[in-house]
């Protein structure tokens, strides 16, 4: 007699596998499901980590050029003497006497320009003078034959006694930003002008 002669065993053998059919119940079931929702996750993971990426690129880098201010206050300065085109020069702030002679035209054969300094940087509502030499030249002196602190130039300051090029744009400049003198010893205020060089000039001044 064969095992499949006899019923017994297959009696004790549980419904499910008698049935020909394997039910894992619910706890089973729920685990295949998990198995399964992981599969779809690990596999839609991998498609996403698969697909093709779009890099963006950094904006192109735009360089400006300067921009010039329309308008920017200019300076103006009376070119006199021995030039082509003497009167009123309009420059850009910053410009230098030589600037300054060149908008006027240049300089006449045969005029010197020993008595000015070329570099020095020019100030607004300065007067120049090509050819005359002295610190009373140019503008009217004043009574007396004494130099006016608010109507000289800087040329003119140029020629006082221990006073040089850079201390006489430094009296123009100390002009300019705070108004005429009011007094001779207010030169006092202007750097580099102490008690002993002021005495030395005081002199020589008027307001």
């Amino acid at each position: 007699m064969s095992f499949f002669d006899d019923a017994a065993p297959l009696e004790r053998l549980p419904e499910t596998v008698r049935g020909g059919r394997l039910d894992p119940g619910r706890r089973g079931a729920v685990a295949l499901a998990g198995v399964a929702a992981f599969a779809l996750l690990l596999t839609g993971f991998v498609v996403w980590r698969g697909r093709p990426r779009t890099v963006a690129l950094p904006p192109p880098a735009v360089v400006s050029a300067p921009v010039s201010t329309p308008g920017a206050a200019l300076l103006v300065v009376d070119v006199a003497g021995a030039v082509r085109r003497p009167g009123l020069v309009r420059l850009p702030p910053g410009s230098r006497v030589a600037d300054a002679l060149a908008a006027a035209g240049g300089v006449r054969p045969g005029a010197s320009t020993a008595g000015l300094n070329l570099a020095r940087k020019v100030a607004d509502g300065e007067q120049i003078l090509v050819g005359v030499t002295g610190p009373s030249a140019g503008a009217s002196p004043a009574p007396g034959g004494l130099l006016d602190l608010n109507t000289a130039t800087a040329s003119q300051l140029d020629g006082l006694p221990g006073v040089g090029p850079v201390l006489a744009d430094r009296i123009v400049e100390w002009r300019t930003a705070h108004g005429p003198f009011t007094t001779v010893d207010q030169l006092r205020e202007v750097s580099g002008i102490g008690a002993r060089k002021l005495a030395s000039i005081r002199e020589l001044l008027t307001v």
